[in-house]
């Protein structure tokens, strides 16, 4: 009767690992071929352009001939912690910068208000937006209250704005991006630079593993999908759109640009941008001191912060996304949907893997302790696992690389182990976004599920 169990389960282990294996396998090929492209730009960017051509950096950029003001959007829901230093910050990075800042706030958030209404008093390019409802309402409801303001100010100025710039509240904005997006907003309608997670000692493996996934997607992934002509998607800071498609959207939706139902308002509105026949672009720009023209900022640093930022994505994009955007456009562009929504199933396969090796260590176990011998593998197993070791190899060693060209080869070492820490996260992320998705089904509302922030704490001490 014993022998009978362990058998039953051995059989189940071995269907587990072989619906995991081949999972894996699909997803490890899919990242080669993106994997693949990726290289055959850089290698050939590397020898016919840049041998011939120095590569520019934020020191040689030139001025936009069609120079204009830019309007930058920064909801505040509960920020009084990171506004007041994000701000400061802000302005001792553009001194001559034509911007203006709208900063939107909540009448029931007064510690916000008072942090956002001192530093507008430094400077008049700061706008504090107060919203008509009590908070939290969406991220983007709060957004469009900007847009309202921002559509007010143009009225009672008589000028129009070239471009409309995304930031949060904890972002580290770089003193470059103001010409860079000026000027590129010339030739493209939504312009993305990288976003790259600030390092926190605090947390190595939580907020560490955002590293390591921002450093291959804003990385590689991006400039794949800018390649093969996919709709660029906004990361929601460091974004940069252009006015003409912002009214566009607008006048389709009948109020806002953003739709204050959505959970990832940022990323379906790159997309849409791309539906009405607009070009979007990640520029990864060298400011000529050894870093790159980026947004920095830190990430969730505790596991259930962590894991409710992951399922809001998850929801958005995963699922409500499906509902949302469909599956149109060209072959290209149905192939990165199907990338950005495949982090649910990535989550199943997770999971069948884990309980596939959990009850092979315990039949294991009990094989060795009654003597007998385990049931063997198919061969077309076996040979699954052999190849799905070869591409985890390569895939380690590809992410190992995007993150040493960022943050060192200390961070990179550790980006191996934090896979596993990357996983368990999206396993726990899954179930929750499952959860919240059919609630929203059900009528619930969407709501903005935000995490506490930080701002670096050498930077909040600068003052103008």
């Amino acid at each position: 009767m014993v022998d009978d169990i362990f058998t039953l389960l051995e059989w189940i282990q071995h269907e587990l690992m072989l619906f995991a294996a081949f999972g894996f396998m699909l997803g490890a090929i899919d990242d080669l071929v993106i994997d693949v492209i990726w290289a055959g730009r850089h290698f050939w960017k590397r020898l016919f352009i840049y041998s011939r051509h120095e590569a520019m950096t934020a020191l040689s950029l030139p001025r936009s001939s069609d120079h204009g003001h830019l309007a930058v959007f920064v909801p505040a829901w509960d920020e009084a912690a990171v506004i007041g230093p994000m701000l400061r910050y802000c302005l001792k990075c553009w001194p001559q910068e034509d911007v203006r800042i709208f900063v939107g706030c909540y009448p029931n958030d007064p510690a916000s208000i008072g942090a956002v209404a001192e530093v507008a008093a430094l400077d008049a390019r700061i706008t504090l937006v107060l919203g008509s409802r009590d908070g939290p309402t969406t991220k983007g409801d709060c957004l469009n209250g900007l847009w309202a303001a921002m559509e007010r100010q143009e009225h009672a100025q008589g000028f129009r704005f070239k471009g409309i710039i995304l930031h949060d509240a904890e972002d580290v904005v770089h003193r470059a991006e103001i010409a860079l997006f000026d000027g590129m907003l010339d030739r493209f309608d939504l312009v993305q630079i990288p976003v790259l997670p600030l390092v926190d000692r605090r947390s190595r493996w939580v907020s560490g593993h955002y590293c390591d996934e921002f450093a291959e997607a804003h990385g590689k992934s991006l400039i794949v999908r800018e390649l093969l002509g996919a709709a660029m998607p906004s990361a929601g800071v460091g974004c940069a759109f252009s006015r003409h498609f912002m009214s566009l959207i607008a006048e389709r939706q009948g109020g806002g640009p953003f739709d204050a139902d959505c959970l990832t308002e940022d990323y379906e509105l790159g997309l849409r941008i791309g539906e009405l026949g607009g070009r979007g672009v990640l520029v990864r720009l060298p400011d000529g001191e050894g870093g790159i023209v980026c947004t920095r900022e830190y990430f969730p640093d505790r596991l259930d912060a962590a894991v409710r930022q992951k399922a809001r994505w998850m929801t958005g994009i995963a699922l409500a996304g499906w509902d949302r955007l469909g599956w149109q456009g060209t072959l290209a562009e149905r192939w990165m949907r199907l990338r950005d929504r495949r982090a649910l199933l990535a989550a199943v396969v997770l999971t069948c893997a884990y309980v596939a090796l959990l009850l092979y260590a315990i039949t294991g176990v009990a094989r060795i302790l009654t003597g007998k011998e385990p049931l063997a593998f198919p061969y077309y197993l076996t040979l699954i696992l052999i190849v799905n070791g070869l591409l985890l190899v390569w895939r380690m060693a590809m992410r190992c690389g995007f993150v040493m060209r960022f943050y060192g080869w200390r961070e990179a070492v550790r980006s191996v182990p934090r896979n596993f820490v990357a996983n368990f996260i999206a396993i726990m992320a899954a179930r929750r976004a499952v959860a919240q998705y059919t609630r929203m089904r059900r009528g619930s509302g969407a709501i903005w599920e935000k995490t506490a922030h930080q701002f670096p704490d050498e930077l909040a001490a600068s003052r103008l």
